[in-house]
């Protein structure tokens, strides 16, 4: 029996083989989301070098000249910058073995590191779980991954780069014009996909403008639209409500919290993505369901 057979045919494996997937691309989405916010200001820096000639050049800081991004350099210690061994990047193991600490310097690794990667391996287990082995489960693994790496990004910068919500955005499109469809949520119809891409882009930004045209402030920001409309484009025109009344009453249920615990004033900013990330993620698991039984409840005499 092959590998492909097995898992096919046993729904337990397939679900643990993505579990610890989850896991090893969960340890890479820390990397993306420490190091994309860094070489897009990286980037920025050196655009506004060429733009103003050789004495903004100069003023960059030391390392912007050596390289860095997903690849290199190789991962190291923020404390004393000491190379990470193999031995030491394994998920979640090598955080404990390590007792949370570097092994050169022994200061506190953050726990962000190993959270992410078992999110990452848990949300992937749950995904198998849903779809089974198939195309589908293959998108929705994609999707998750991204949702991720988006949802911290923004946690941590209030920035939901391009450089992921654009291929997000092409990437569902492409799906729905190739992709096998069936009964799965994903891959939607491809009239179903267009239309939700334009409709959660455009939503978002009438918002947007009409917010700022009576409060003269800006409610969000444009990525937001990109990551509403990458949602729709993979989950589908139907799928746009569902997805921002969750991540519209979860974000003011987080606002109210955080004025009620922390103390944060009404005006403090507070990052839309990540319930949009949530919701979509939701709604890509139970979406049909639940809509099915509203259609069904709705239906009825």
């Amino acid at each position: 029996m092959s590998v492909l057979e097995l898992l096919a045919s046993s729904p337990a494996v397939f679900v643990g083989t993505c579990l610890v997937l989850g896991l090893i691309v969960g340890s890479f989405l820390n990397v993306v989301i420490y190091r994309l916010p860094i070489m897009l200001e990286r980037s920025w820096r050196e655009q506004c070098a060429q733009g103003h000639g050789d004495a903004a050049a100069a003023t960059l800081p030391a390392g912007l000249a050596q390289r860095f991004n997903l690849v290199v350099p190789r991962s190291a210690c923020p404390a004393c910058q000491a190379p990470i061994g193999a031995w030491q990047n394994i998920p979640l193991i090598s955080w404990v073995l390590l007792g949370g600490r570097c092994a050169t310097c022994r200061e506190p690794i953050s726990l962000r590191y190993p959270l992410v990667e078992m999110l990452s391996g848990v949300l992937c287990a749950a995904v198998a779980w849903r779809f089974g082995f198939g195309w589908p489960a293959l998108a929705a693994l994609t999707l998750t991954w991204f949702l991720i790496a988006l949802t911290f990004i923004d946690i941590d910068h209030q920035l939901l780069p391009d450089n992921l919500t654009l291929p997000l955005l092409w990437l569902g499109l492409l799906l729905s014009l190739l992709g096998p469809q069936d009964a799965a949520a994903i891959p939607v119809s491809l009239r179903s996909s267009l239309l939700g891409a334009a409709a959660g882009y455009a939503s978002l930004w009438s918002v947007y403008h009409l917010f700022r045209l009576f409060t003269g402030k800006e409610g969000m920001g444009y990525g937001d639209f990109k990551l509403f409309a990458a949602l729709g484009a993979w989950l589908g025109v139907q799928m746009l409500l569902p997805i921002i009344l969750i991540a519209a009453v979860s974000g003011a249920l987080a606002g109210i919290a955080m004025m009620v615990l922390r103390g944060r004033s009404r005006s403090s900013p507070i990052a839309f993505g990540p319930f949009l990330a949530g919701a979509g993620w939701l709604v890509l698991m139970f979406g049909q369901p639940w809509v099915s039984s509203y259609l069904l409840f709705a239906a009825q005499p």
